[in-house]
């Protein structure tokens, strides 16, 4: 029950970046490496802030900022000085390593003595929930309950936010940029700066992530980033294939089902047994299967229609 829990954590943490990875990859049809660096960034900044006891609702919020600079960056690089939008998101996730190592000053900074967002939520489990609290037969720690309520709430308040902000005027200019550029321009609309500013708000979000990610672990580490644009992605094909219909509210609730969801199969696998070093290989060997999947799938129903018409 623990690993449950804990997967359970991780996967709502890890939803907002996958809610990031949605903005720049979905809305925007934009593969933003610049992911690999903000998740990075947002931890470096958060765990940087709170060793030096800053509150850490404050140091979450100024890592989000952060994020939110570096995706403006490459926004800027690509619009600004035409640069394809690959190479400027590599241009700033490499920049960024140094970046992070200078707001670190070191590679890794431990949290475990610091008071967290993740501290926080314990202290409130230890004195709504008690040392344990009796799930399905299983005695889970109040603790641990805690954080997870506390991960599915800052999930779902990110979530929310974000619909209700692609209902708003701008909301609706940038969904619109990703469909049909042209269009939208010619309608009086600014592309470059709606790319700017969705490739801004993307990296805001994937940078909380990595702030909260940063907290609930106990440290930041220069390496934390490594791969979680294929995580965000894999997350958000497993949640489009769970709905079904692409509409802005399923997609999102989909891509947080989609998180929880690709996070579970990883605890699952490690239970079984799978060799830590190979935690990368299984990822992307489920991207790979997510991405071929719904082709497989919608051959073999055209294949049946087929054969029943005969």
């Amino acid at each position: 029950m623990t690993v449950l829990i804990g997967a359970l954590t991780i996967g709502f943490i890890l939803s907002l970046l996958a809610l990031g990875v949605y903005v720049s990859f979905r809305v925007f049809s934009y593969a933003d490496m610049t992911t690999e660096g903000s998740v990075t960034l947002g931890a470096a900044v958060a765990a940087s802030l709170l060793v030096n006891h800053v509150n850490p609702v404050t140091a979450t919020l100024l890592a989000g900022l952060a994020g939110l600079l570096a995706g403006a960056t490459t926004g800027i690089l690509h619009t600004r000085f035409r640069i394809n939008e690959l190479l400027s998101g590599i241009l700033v996730m490499t920049a960024l390593y140094s970046v992070n190592l200078h707001i670190m000053g070191r590679s890794n900074v431990p949290l475990l003595s610091e008071k967290t967002i993740a501290s926080y939520a314990e202290d409130f489990g230890k004195r709504y929930f008690g040392e344990s609290v009796p799930i399905a037969g299983w005695t889970v720690p109040g603790t641990d309950l805690s954080v997870v309520l506390f991960s599915f709430l800052i999930a779902l308040a990110v979530g929310l936010a974000l619909f209700l902000f692609f209902r708003t005027n701008l909301g609706t200019a940038m969904r619109a940029t990703g469909n049909n550029p042209q269009m939208i321009r010619a309608l009086g609309v600014n592309t470059r700066l709606m790319i700017v500013c969705g490739l801004a708000l993307s990296n805001a979000i994937i940078a909380i992530s990595g702030a909260l990610l940063a907290q609930y672990q106990g440290f930041a580490d220069v390496q934390m980033g490594l791969g979680m644009l294929v995580w965000g992605i894999a997350s958000l094909i497993i949640g489009e294939s769970l709905v079904g219909v692409k509409t802005v509210g399923l997609l999102i609730t989909g891509t947080i089902m989609g998180s929880v969801l690709f996070r579970l199969l990883v605890a699952i696998a490690l239970r079984w047994g799978l060799n830590p070093n190979d935690l990368k290989l299984i990822t992307a060997g489920f991207v790979f299967l997510a991405l071929i999947l719904p082709k497989v799938l919608a051959k073999l129903k055209f294949r049946n229609r087929r054969l029943v018409n005969a």
